[in-house]
């Protein structure tokens, strides 16, 4: 019995040790665990691609208004990300050459998938960059091809689409477009609001890309499309106002009035907005709506100082053309009170020669259509008056011509009076001998 108490005893005395040792051996790991070098952490896959990231003005559309970017930029990888370090100072100092190297570099070692990814789209970008297009959409073919699951993967075709209308390839970049949103739709992705930015921005350039090819009536549907979108980062104003241009470019009168109303009471500081005025103004004339069309004109011409300001020369322009189309129109359609009344108006924006003798001639026609030769011959006198403050750089060709000819019909009216004032008198010298 002494025996097997004493076995026991053993055997709890060794169990005891053992648990002890263990024990240090556990606080040892937590001390060395404690003082260790953190483990470097492993960019999520889901991360969008760096070097996207620091080219995303490429992306800039004024369908889509700007929100500041939250995302986390990926860890640093040891040598590799300092060859993809040395090959971005390379890229933003022109050495493009060294920086190649460097990214070609990355992409024949065994470096981690995330770094290769960041070389070849910095490769893609800067071949993108020297205007070598062709070999920058192969570039982006290969990223596809290599990745086709990677998040980047919807913006690559993205700007691949973008590209595409760069070049002169528009059926190319609507299927990129097009990709663009199938892409998304496709991947399992964490970063809801950045592809519902990216699908939104293809919608757009989807309708851009018509436009800008003058196929209005595709254009005009695809505007139609995003109008119908509740989306707050969608720019209204900019899409109102393609919409506004393709529909004047169908001639569909009716809609550009309906359109021209909403942008005029909803946007009033857009830039665009003088332009818009005229194709409002053209609309309505062309619907035979001329009073309405001739208080665009002139609201157009009056708009107030502090408004024109913020583009003088793009307000100037527009301001010019349509008083000067606008009022021709009527002019040539034998409405003279319209055509008088914008012609006045328009005089009234400049006091330059430059500006007021052409129209100050336009008014003499008016006049003289409106059998007032007296009036139309003093307005031909301004203008003549005035030839003495023309300088030799203002005295251009058309302004010639607008002085000669005033001089012309100033002389053909005093010739005109001077033979109605004769007529006047001989008709009337008999009336007076019977008087007598």
């Amino acid at each position: 019995m002494m025996r097997i108490r004493t076995i026991l005893c053993a055997l709890l005395s060794v169990l005891a040790l053992a648990v002890v040792s263990a024990s240090g051996k556990a606080s040892a790991s937590e001390s060395n665990s404690s003082t260790a070098q953190p483990e470097p952490i492993v960019a999520s896959p889901q991360e969008i691609n760096s070097a996207l990231r620091e080219s995303a003005d490429v992306l800039v559309s004024t369908n889509i208004i700007e929100q500041t970017s939250t995302t986390t930029s990926s860890s640093k990888r040891a040598d590799y990300e300092a060859f993809l370090d040395w090959g971005r100072r390379m890229k933003r100092e022109k050495n493009y050459e060294a920086a190649e190297n460097c990214f070609v570099m990355i992409m024949k070692g065994p470096a981690p998938d995330d770094l290769q990814r960041t070389a070849l789209l910095e490769l893609a970008l800067m071949a993108q960059e020297n205007q070598r297009f062709t070999r920058a959409q192969q570039i982006y073919s290969q990223y596809l091809e290599r990745f086709s699951d990677d998040p980047s993967a919807a913006e690559v075709c993205l700007r691949q689409g973008l590209l595409y209308r760069q070049m002169g390839a528009p059926t190319l970049a609507l299927s990129k477009f097009y990709a663009v949103m199938t892409t998304s739709l496709r991947l399992k992705l964490d970063r809801l609001e950045y592809y519902q930015r990216l699908v939104l921005q293809a919608q757009t350039e989807i309708a851009d890309t018509y436009y800008l090819q003058g196929k209005y009536a595709d254009a005009a549907e695809f505007l139609g499309r995003l109008l119908k979108l509740d989306n707050p980062q969608l720019n209204r104003s900019q899409v109102v106002y393609k919409m506004i241009r393709s529909l004047a470019g169908l001639n569909r009168h009716t809609e550009v009035i309906a359109q021209a109303e909403i942008f005029v009471n909803q946007y009033p500081d857009a830039p665009e907005l003088p332009e818009v005025r005229f194709l409002y103004a053209d609309a309505l004339k062309k619907l035979g709506r001329a009073r309405e069309a001739t208080q665009q004109v002139l609201a157009l011409l009056q708009a107030q100082e502090s408004v024109a300001m913020n583009q003088p020369a793009n307000w100037a322009y527009w301001q010019q053309r349509s008083g000067n189309e606008i009022a021709n129109q009527f002019y040539k359609e034998g409405d003279y009170l319209n055509a008088l009344e914008i012609y006045q108006n328009l005089a009234l924006l400049n006091e330059a020669p430059t500006w007021q003798l052409p129209v100050w001639y336009q008014m003499g026609l008016v006049f003289e259509r409106m059998m007032q030769p007296a009036r139309a011959a003093e307005y031909y006198d301004k203008i003549l008056n005035r030839e003495k403050e023309l300088d030799s750089a203002q005295r251009t060709l058309s302004l010639e011509t607008v002085l000669d000819m005033a001089r012309w019909r100033r002389e053909q009216l005093q010739w005109q009076l001077k033979t109605e004032s004769v007529n006047a008198s001989f008709h009337g010298a008999p009336d007076a001998g019977r008087a007598r």
